[in-house]
C-alpha cells in the first residue's frame, strides 16, 4: 500500500509542480465554473441569499454574505473564499505565535508529551506577511480542518498522517516527502515557508498569505468553498444574544503542560484567554487572544505507539461543553461522517445555537472530564 501512495504521489508531485494543474483539471474547473455562475447571478441583485446554514430567507446587501466562521456579515470576496487551517506550535519556547489573533477559529488538541497544538483558521487573511511558527501535521487535525472546508497547512507530519495526506485532503506542506513513504503529495517549493533568526528551529518557522496564495495556485487547488459546503456552527441572528441557564466565568479544559484557562470579561462579553500562568497573545499586536465562544469537545483518545502520538476519534461523537456570554451548556456531539462537521445539542435533541463572533475549541480526553473546570 505504501509503495503504491508513493508512486502516485511522485506522478502527481511532478505534473502539478513542473507541468501545471492537468491531474486536478476536471475537479477545479467544475467548482470555479459553479461559483462563477453563482456569482454573476447574485450580483445581478440588490441583495443575496445565502443557502444551506444560512437559508433564512435573509436579504443582504449586494457584495455581502454570512461567513461560514463567525456568522457576521462579511464581504463576499472574504467570506467566500477557502480558510486556510494553519498548524501553530504551543510549546513555551514557541510562544507567542505570530498572526494567531486573526484566526476566526482556533482548536487545540492534545498530541505527545501532554503537550497541546494548535490549528488556526484563517478567513480574512489578505496581508499577513508573519505566520506561525508553524508545525507538523497529526491526522486528527486534518479531519478538523474538512469540517470547514479549509486549505490545510503544516510542516512535516507524522507518519500516520502520510496516507490521509496524500488522498483525501487539499494540503500545503513543508516537506515533500517522509521517510518510509516517499514523496507526499501537497508541497509547492521551499519558498512557501521561510525561517526566522529569533528562535531555534524547528520552531522558527513561519509563512505569509502571499506565500500560501502562490502554493495554492502551483497546486491547482479551488480557492473557493465546495458548492455543497454550507457552514459548520449554527450562529444567532444580528439582534439575538445567546446565554444558557448555569454561569460559567471561569472555565479550564485540564491540560497538564501548558495549563490553560479563560476568564469571562462581562464588560465586553468575552472570554480572555491564558496559558502557562500569563496571558496568551499575539507576538505581532501584543493583544490578548479573546473569543465570543469556547467549546469542550470530549473524544476517545488513546496512544499509537511507545513514542506518544495519539490516536483522537473525531468521528464517534460525545459529551461537549458549550460556553458563550458568561454561561454554558452541557451537551453532545455528533458527526454524519468522518468529513461532516460536527453538531451540538441539547438533552431534548435541538441544535445548540452560539453567538455570532470567534470560537475556540478544546479538544479533550473523554477519560478526562473530571479534570475540567467550570467556576
Amino acid at each position: 500500500m505504501k509503495k503504491k501512495l508513493a508512486v502516485l504521489a511522485t506522478v502527481l508531485m511532478a505534473s502539478a509542480v513542473l507541468g501545471g494543474c492537468a491531474q486536478k483539471a476536471p475537479e477545479t474547473e467544475t467548482r470555479t465554473q459553479t461559483q462563477t455562475e453563482t456569482q454573476t447571478e447574485t450580483e445581478t441583485e440588490t441583495v443575496a441569499t445565502e443557502a444551506g446554514t444560512f437559508d433564512q430567507g435573509e436579504a443582504l446587501p449586494k457584495g455581502k454574505v454570512r461567513s461560514y466562521l463567525t456568522g457576521k456579515i462579511v464581504d463576499k470576496k472574504i467570506g467566500r473564499k477557502r480558510p486556510y487551517a494553519i498548524m501553530l506550535n504551543n510549546i513555551y519556547g514557541a510562544i507567542p505565535q505570530a498572526g494567531i489573533e486573526r484566526a476566526d477559529v482556533v482548536y487545540e488538541a492534545p498530541v505527545e508529551g501532554a503537550i497541546t497544538r494548535l490549528m488556526g483558521i484563517f478567513e480574512d487573511y489578505d496581508g499577513m506577511e508573519k505566520i506561525g511558527s508553524v508545525r507538523s501535521c497529526r491526522e486528527y487535525y486534518v479531519h478538523f480542518a474538512k469540517e470547514f472546508d479549509a486549505l490545510y497547512v503544516h510542516y512535516g507530519q507524522a507518519v500516520y498522517a502520510c496516507e490521509i495526506l496524500n488522498s483525501n485532503i487539499d494540503n500545503i506542506s513543508g516537506l515533500s516527502s517522509q521517510e518510509g513513504f516517499g514523496q507526499l503529495y501537497g508541497y509547492a517549493g521551499e519558498e512557501t515557508f521561510y525561517r526566522t533568526d529569533d528562535r531555534p528551529s524547528p520552531h522558527n518557522c513561519y509563512t505569509s498569505a502571499d506565500r500560501l496564495i502562490e502554493a495554492t495556485k502551483k497546486l491547482c487547488y479551488s480557492r473557493e468553498y465546495d458548492k455543497d459546503y454550507d457552514g459548520h456552527y449554527q450562529f444567532a441572528g444580528d439582534d439575538q444574544t445567546v446565554t444558557f441557564t448555569d454561569p460559567a466565568t471561569h472555565i479550564e479544559p485540564g491540560y497538564e503542560v501548558n495549563e490553560p484557562w479563560f476568564d469571562y470579561n462581562a464588560d465586553e462579553g468575552v472570554y480572555y484567554r491564558y496559558q502557562y500562568g500569563d496571558a496568551q497573545i499575539d507576538q505581532l499586536t501584543g493583544d490578548q487572544l479573546k473569543y465570543d465562544n469556547v467549546i469542550f469537545q470530549l473524544c476517545e483518545c488513546y496512544p499509537l505507539d511507545d513514542h506518544g502520538y495519539l490516536a483522537i476519534e473525531a468521528e464517534k461523537g460525545g459529551t461537549a461543553y458549550v460556553f458563550t456570554k458568561g454561561t454554558y451548556e452541557k451537551c453532545t456531539w455528533t458527526k454524519d461522517d468522518i468529513e461532516s462537521p460536527a453538531r451540538y445539542f441539547d438533552e431534548d435533541g435541538n441544535e445548540i445555537t452560539i453567538n455570532q463572533g470567534k470560537t475556540w475549541v478544546c479538544v479533550v480526553y473523554d477519560t478526562k472530564e473530571d479534570q475540567i473546570v467550570i467556576e
